[in-house]
């Protein structure tokens, strides 16, 4: 994934010239990051690691570019990103000199762009380019990232300026985020990664009770969550939503509860928190009325009557949960 300059690189009035770019940390969004923007002609020169082979990683796949000291980085470059471990990111700028006309930029989706302020206090532009991709393994990340939104925060002008520029030169959209909220703003991005995770495993565990593999599982399952997905990005995460809720087949949600009642308490209170928001969901959608929604209220917290058909709703009202 070799990088050549040449295509004309991004100025911006309270900047110097980008005439070098430099990374401290080589992890996984490192090279990632550094390889596309090697990629789109950007002058990717040096990069900082405490571990040597991730150092030459990262460098071996693009021209001209050399592992050196972190203080080396900070010298020779006009925008420096830190891409240490979070908890690294306000001790490494704190220990290193810095200067008026750069700019020092972290990649982290939680940390506050003030942890940077050491930086900042030496005069040196700061902000945050967070991509919003997986990096579980940087060359296939080196494929997926285009077209992932990158959350740019930045005061000073100038540098907004030049993140956004370098967002297009990636092929990716931009998410502005206002000071304070990048741990509310990285919490949300769980709920569609590492929380996936979480539902699969639920669904497996299931899987397992009838002594199927995880195999088994996923086999059946990725189709469908590739379709869900799918779905939400041809009609929205309400009109995409599928599944009995989506229908109003109270009934069949009955069911589920019934046949959960028998396994770990976990997974039948982990089915009520989910089938409860897409409920909600639903209703807000317009898929059903508040009279559906209340009977699967019922069902969710165990009001039902003899076989699911009865129950009452939150305000003590008998209702018919099928006819």
């Amino acid at each position: 994934m070799p990088g050549h300059a040449g295509k004309g690189n991004p100025m911006n009035e309270n900047l110097h010239p980008l005439d070098s770019i430099g990374f401290i940390g080589a992890g996984r969004l490192a090279r990632a990051l550094a390889w596309c923007l090697a990629r789109a002609g950007l002058p990717v020169r040096t990069v900082a690691s405490t571990r040597a082979e991730a150092g030459q990683a990262l460098a071996m796949h693009i021209d001209g570019c050399e592992v050196v000291p972190a203080q080396t980085v900070a010298d020779r470059s006009t925008l420096v990103f830190i891409t240490t471990p979070d908890a690294a990111i306000a001790r490494v700028a704190g220990e290193l000199c810095w200067r008026p006309g750069m700019a020092v930029v972290h990649c982290s989706g939680v940390t506050e762009v003030s942890a940077l302020d050491s930086a900042r206090g030496q005069g040196a532009a700061i902000g945050g380019f967070h991509p919003m991709q997986t990096f579980t393994d940087p060359a296939a990340a080196v494929a997926s990232l285009p077209g992932s939104t990158i959350t740019i925060e930045a005061e000073d002008p100038a540098l907004d300026g030049l993140l956004v520029e370098l967002a297009g030169r990636l092929g990716c959209p931009v998410n502005r985020l206002p000071p304070g909220m990048r741990g509310r703003y990285h919490a949300a991005a769980g709920f569609t990664t590492q929380f996936i995770n979480a539902l699969f495993a639920e669904s497996m565990r299931l899987w397992q009770s009838w002594g199927a593999s995880e195999q088994d599982a996923l086999r059946a399952m990725l189709p469908m969550a590739h379709g869900t997905l799918a779905s939400i990005e041809k009609a929205g995460i309400g009109r995409g939503m599928p599944g009995p809720v989506s229908r109003g087949d109270v009934d069949s949600v009955a069911k589920h509860v019934n046949a959960l009642s028998g396994l770990d308490e976990s997974i039948q209170d982990f089915y009520r928190v989910l089938c409860a928001g897409t409920v909600r969901i639903a209703r807000d959608a317009g898929a059903i009325d508040e009279t559906v929604a209340q009977r699967f209220d019922a069902v969710l917290h165990g009001q039902a009557g003899d076989n699911g058909h009865a129950g009452r709703s939150a305000d003590g009202r008998t209702i018919i949960m099928d006819e």
